[in-house]
């Protein structure tokens, strides 16, 4: 694990933290606006006019930037999962942008994911594998991501509230998690040249996936909170990755006595994600409108003296 590969892996953690927060924040003050009738093509035309989204979305692209930079001397099983302290860096980034602070349930949760998360990359310490992926076995991969990605959309699409931003962050993050595959997978064909790059069928299968990441990342932020769908989406990212390394481009990780380590570190996970399950932001206003068209949070002070004018 080269400390090039952390820094770029971070950097990207950081942008990628910083747009969905951006976004998020466009999303809440859109729903406001929609009314109780809107669809996710509407909303699009609505929010790139608006600069936090459009702010988003340049951070997006400058993920991606910075992803493919971290794939292309590390390997998938290493990037994506660093790519889980963007838990962290959204709640600093969000605190900033909502003017409020998460409570101390919520960031125990997050830092028990993400903890878990480092424990067990650091006891599999995932091996570099190929630059691409083993021939013939993209198809079978692509098969299951679609299989996948549809159920869960599917799923999410029946239900509200904070378990529909769970399920179609998770499958925002099953995609991305393709996505990434597919962007390792340029990256290590680019010695062929970028003309024969070009040529060939993998960059335009990231493009497709990548929108239809991009969409579901949008349904997602318009469901719920980032509290109920960014661990989703982080964490399932992460764990694709995983799956998607060992699987085309042969990465393997430690197993025999590392097995423990590994097993405290899947539950952390486990406890992270129970612990932000029952958290009041899932199901409260951290990141909602309100908090993001009004500023701060009035003091006890100002809301008495507004309760006095109106009863005046």
């Amino acid at each position: 694990m080269s400390a090039l590969t952390v820094v770029l892996a971070l950097f990207a953690a950081l942008s990628n933290a910083a747009a969905s927060v951006l976004q998020r924040r466009a999303a809440a003050q859109d729903e406001e606006r929609a009314g109780a009738v809107h669809t996710v093509l509407r909303s699009l035309q609505r929010l790139v006019r608006d600069p936090y989204w459009v702010g988003g979305a340049a951070l997006l692209a400058l993920t991606t930037v910075l992803q493919g930079a971290a794939l292309a001397v590390g390997s998938l099983a290493v990037v994506q999962p660093l790519m889980a302290t963007e838990l962290l860096f959204t709640l600093m980034v969000g605190s900033v942008v909502f003017h409020r602070r998460p409570d101390l349930r919520t960031w125990l949760a997050f830092v028990a994911l993400a903890v878990g998360l480092a424990l067990f990359l650091h006891a599999a310490a995932p091996s570099a594998g190929h630059d691409t992926a083993t021939p013939g076995r993209w198809g079978w991969a692509g098969l299951a991501l679609f299989v996948v990605v549809t159920a869960l959309a599917s799923v999410g699409s029946l239900v509200r509230g904070a378990p529909r931003a769970a399920l179609f962050g998770s499958a925002s993050a099953v995609a991305f998690g393709g996505t990434a595959g597919l962007l390792k997978e340029v990256t290590g064909r680019l010695p062929q040249g970028v003309g024969a790059v070009l040529t060939q069928w993998p960059p335009y299968a990231m493009a497709v996936v990548g929108v239809i990441s991009f969409l579901l990342l949008q349904s997602a932020l318009r469901a719920g909170t980032l509290a109920a769908s960014q661990p989703a989406l982080t964490l399932g990212d992460a764990l694709t990755s995983v799956a998607l390394g060992w699987a085309l481009f042969g990465e393997q990780i430690a197993l025999g006595v590392r097995v423990l380590p590994e097993l405290i570190g899947v539950a952390l996970i486990g406890l992270g994600s129970v612990g932000l399950a029952r958290a009041p932001s899932v199901h409260g206003a951290w990141d909602t409108a309100p908090a993001a068209r009004d500023g701060p949070e009035p003091s006890r002070q100002e809301q008495e003296q507004e309760q006095e004018q109106r009863g005046t």
